[in-house]
């Protein structure tokens, strides 16, 4: 199933891609007006849903003893590539194994060698499993980057819109962290409806406070740094989110 990301979830991954092992939940917080709790949640819950799958180190065995990184363009069977991808993985030196979306050279196969022989066995050993090698290189340097679009535009400002959705007819979601100093912080929902803050056909679907999910009762609480959801049967004018100081 697909994971649907809002802007902080997207923030999350840039940072994560860039550096996972430096990445500082407070440092995302502050950027996207949030608590550090909402970070680490938001972290744990990519992890339980398996957008993020690893955090692989990224090693460069050329210092190590001038070991050797190869990659291998095989082909398998479309029907079993995933098996085949699994069985290369399987074998000593293979770090890495890419299926691609392709009928010919569908599986790229990354591995590490001491010398020539060390590499010759991996072939021979790819070979044995019933892949077709296409081609074959030495792996001279790797650059990665994390995606642009999950990343700041430039140094943030502000709350910001984090989510918006249409659902049928002109109802709409959006997703939003409630900004300091906003009208509506420190009220309830109640009064904020009696108020006139909320209109009849604006219903809060939920909070999320330092990680946690909290029931949007009537009684509760929109305190600045909630991540709010808020359901609208018709569609939402720019200024009707005003009172949560929502760019």
């Amino acid at each position: 199933m697909e994971y649907r990301a809002d802007e902080i979830d997207k923030r999350i991954l840039y940072y994560l891609a860039q550096d996972a092992r430096n990445t500082s939940a407070p440092a995302i917080a502050e950027e996207m007006q949030v608590t550090a709790a909402t970070i680490r949640n938001r972290i744990r819950q990519l992890e339980e849903e398996g957008v993020v799958r690893a955090y692989p180190a990224d090693i460069d065995y050329e210092r190590i003893d001038g070991h050797v990184t190869y990659q291998f363009r095989c082909t398998a069977p479309i029907p079993d590539r995933d098996r085949f991808a699994k069985a290369a993985l399987d074998i000593s030196g293979v770090v890495r194994v890419r299926e691609l979306m392709t009928g010919h050279a569908n599986l790229a196969v990354t591995a590490v060698g001491s010398d020539t022989n060390d590499i010759s066995r991996i072939a021979g050993d790819l070979s044995d499993l019933g892949l077709d090698i296409e081609d074959e290189s030495v792996i001279e340097g790797e650059y990665h980057h994390p995606y642009h679009a999950f990343g700041p535009e430039d140094a943030p400002t502000g709350p910001s819109l984090t989510d918006f959705m249409d659902l049928a007819g002109a109802a709409e979601v959006v997703e939003f962290t409630v900004s300091d100093g906003a009208e509506i912080a420190g009220m309830t929902i109640e009064s904020a409806v009696s108020e006139g803050l909320l209109a009849d056909e604006m219903l809060v679907v939920g909070i999320e406070r330092d990680g946690d999910i909290l029931t949007p009762k009537g009684e509760a609480e929109i305190r600045a740094g909630d991540v709010v959801s808020l359901f609208s049967k018709t569609p939402l004018e720019r200024e009707a989110l005003d009172v949560f100081g929502t760019e």
